[in-house]
């Protein structure tokens, strides 16, 4: 796990070299890049919920950083990432597999596909606390098909309960330290909630078809 300490020193670093306004652009391009490009799948930790906490501390201990414009940018950077991730998978992700797999990779879309047309929403709220899923699920949204509406909204959610969410609890941990250790309750409270909504879902649907 890379260390919380270094990577708050690196921000640091930035915001004295750089000023505000890179800052800011760096932490937001950094969100948006994670899943939009998908480099969180090879450097999680600076571009996932570290980085997030980090800035968030670093609003609140300096008046350089205007808590509410760096909120508010990593909201959007998070939500367009996976609007991208989302439309990449969808437009170039999907045609490519269907032209190239054979019958196995034909039915796993399909699979995908029944997935997410019935449990995807949750799926991708979820995944925004999961720093592998973070990066995946969006693409393999696009590639299973899911209803662009239903991606918007469970996108919004979690863009905002996450993005907004951790960086203010960094934000806050550093006047309040008993917020520090409470963040990982707030990650687990909106996985379980939504899981739990996920399974309660699944089965309505099981009981309907039985």
């Amino acid at each position: 796990m890379f260390p919380q300490a270094a990577l708050d020193g690196q921000l640091n670093t930035w915001l004295d070299a750089f000023g505000p306004f890179l800052f800011y652009l760096i932490v937001w391009g950094l969100v948006f890049v994670g899943t939009g490009f998908f480099v969180g799948a090879f450097v999680p930790f600076i571009t996932g919920d570290s980085l997030l906490f980090a800035a968030g501390l670093i609003a609140a201990t300096t008046s350089n950083v205007n808590i509410a414009i760096l909120v508010t940018g990593v909201g959007i950077a998070a939500f367009f990432g996976d609007q991208v991730g989302f439309v990449l998978g969808r437009h170039y992700g999907r045609p490519y597999l269907k032209k190239r797999g054979g019958k196995k990779t034909q039915a796993a879309i399909k699979r995908t596909e029944i997935f997410y047309k019935k449990y995807g929403w949750w799926a991708v709220v979820v995944a925004r606390y999961m720093p592998w899923a973070r990066v995946i699920i969006p693409a393999v949204a696009g590639i299973g098909g899911m209803n662009y509406y239903k991606f918007l909204s469970s996108n919004f959610l979690g863009a905002i309960t996450w993005g907004v969410g951790i960086t203010l609890t960094g934000f806050y941990a550093a006047t309040i330290p008993a917020v520090k250790s409470g963040a990982y309750a707030i990650a687990t409270f909106f996985i379980v909630g939504s899981i739990v909504a996920g399974l309660r879902t699944w089965l309505a649907d099981r009981n309907v078809k039985s």
